[in-house]
């Protein structure tokens, strides 16, 4: 018996300080895409469109994402150390609920909706999202961290750290806030810059665009539901044991 909890316990430490590294990997590469992005990809004037420089690299989802990764993680680190990962602590930290929260309303989201949209947007012409030209300037590893690793690293987050979502109203209320800020500084890009950020946009008419936007945030919503799904699929077994564990402490 002693045995057994002492191999339970190297176990748990051994998952404990994988899910750590996996954070850590996490948080530097995508500080460092972001750092990278601003200080060494600079596009050269015949790669620039008239208006471009309105909003700079902030005039981008892609952009915002991995700033919320970044930021995401980071806090997945904090918790890991001041923190809880356990099913049901006594006292949840706040670290813990905002990284619970961050994840469920931004991060896993927004993650596939970069990810999905973009890679999707590259099967059907390259062009209207990410011009060839760009490879010269734009390296393809950075690429990848921006658009692939965004997604891999999500599916890695809800397969190895327990959360229990928010009340769905909380949650796409939180997800809405965020797109509809970006959709409306897409607007403001658009009035001021006199551009689309995103080539795509250049060749829909207005009814086509509102279609698309409208799309766009339905799409947002179908990738919440389905990271919630994700995530009590993954974790059924402590879902069930901490409901009935509440269960009992409101019957007493």
């Amino acid at each position: 018996m002693a045995k057994q909890k002492t191999d339970d316990g190297y176990n748990r430490g051994i998952y404990s300080a994988l899910r750590t590294l996996i954070h850590f990997i996490a948080a530097v590469q995508f500080s460092y895409g972001v750092y990278y992005d601003f200080s060494y990809v600079h596009f050269p004037p015949e790669l620039r469109r008239p208006g471009s420089e309105f909003g700079g690299k902030l005039k981008y989802l892609t952009i915002w994402d991995a700033i919320l990764q970044a930021a995401y993680f980071t806090i997945c680190l904090i918790n890991d150390f001041i923190g809880t990962n356990e099913v049901a602590p006594r006292k949840t930290p706040l670290i813990r609920k905002l990284k619970d929260y961050t994840l469920a309303a931004f991060a896993f989201p927004v993650a596939l909706n970069v990810g999905v949209t973009f890679w999707t947007l590259m099967a059907i012409d390259r062009e209207l999202v990410f011009p060839k030209a760009l490879d010269a300037v734009f390296p393809g590893w950075l690429n990848h961290v921006m658009h692939t690793n965004i997604v891999i690293f999500m599916i890695l987050e809800i397969c190895t750290s327990f959360r229990q979502y928010p009340s769905r109203k909380n949650g796409l209320t939180g997800l809405g806030l965020f797109m509809a800020c970006y959709l409306v500084w897409l607007h403001v890009i658009r009035h001021f810059g006199g551009i689309w950020v995103y080539p795509v946009l250049d060749v829909l008419n207005l009814p086509q665009r509102v279609i698309f936007f409208v799309v766009s945030l339905g799409f947002s919503v179908a990738l919440y539901l389905f990271g919630e799904f994700f995530n009590n699929l993954i974790w059924t077994k402590e879902l069930k044991q901490l409901k009935t564990g509440t269960a009992s402490k409101k019957s007493k």
